[in-house]
């Protein structure tokens, strides 16, 4: 294994890594399936998804293999203290991928699109020894009324005391009305 060393420095800098990555590296792309299998099988790395692999085995960092995205909805909420019970990641996304819950390293993550039009409104958060896209406050409502998710009188009031409302407004131009309307109610 020629090009080990410098493909496990290279792994211990990022938190993921592509097979186009790793061929950079060793030169050859069949090369890099056969030292990725390798690290794959002593348990060096996880295979997160199709060509994507990490030294972690978190099943949030399927967040950086579906660019571009973003986690939202309740898991934003839980990043903004604005939500106490546990969840479960939920990517958002606007690539043409299969939606819905998935399995990654046993656990589950739920899988959303969104139309490039609405893909906007997030930031990245520390998470453990990294940052992830998270969408802001403003936008994680927008997203609850959009994906029609029910919105407790308690989390009301919590998203009230945080929502910038000139942002909230700002952001509201671009969705339809019916949108608009449901989420009125923050503004």
């Amino acid at each position: 294994m020629r090009y080990i060393e410098k493909v496990r420095k290279y792994l211990k800098k990022t938190q993921i890594a592509s097979v186009n990555s790793i061929s950079r590296i060793v030169g050859n792309k069949n090369y890099a399936y056969l030292l990725l299998n390798y690290l794959i099988r002593k348990n060096e790395i996880y295979r997160i998804a199709k060509g994507y692999y990490s030294t972690k085995d978190d099943p949030t960092l399927l967040v950086f293999c579906l660019k571009p995205s973003y986690l939202g909805l309740e898991d934003a909420l839980s990043f903004h203290n604005l939500w106490e019970q546990e969840t479960i990641p939920v990517i958002i996304t606007t690539r043409k991928v299969r939606q819905g819950k998935r399995k990654v390293f046993g656990h589950n993550v739920i899988v959303r699109r969104i139309s490039p039009k609405y893909f906007f409104g997030y930031d990245y958060m520390k998470y453990g020894n990294f940052l992830v896209p998270v969408s802001d406050v403003e936008k994680t409502l927008i997203d609850l009324v959009y994906f029609r998710k029910r919105i407790s009188k308690e989390l009301k009031r919590n998203l009230m005391k945080k929502i910038n409302k000139k942002k909230l407004a700002n952001y509201l131009r671009k969705y339809p009305e019916n949108i608009r309307n449901k989420a009125f109610i923050f503004k």
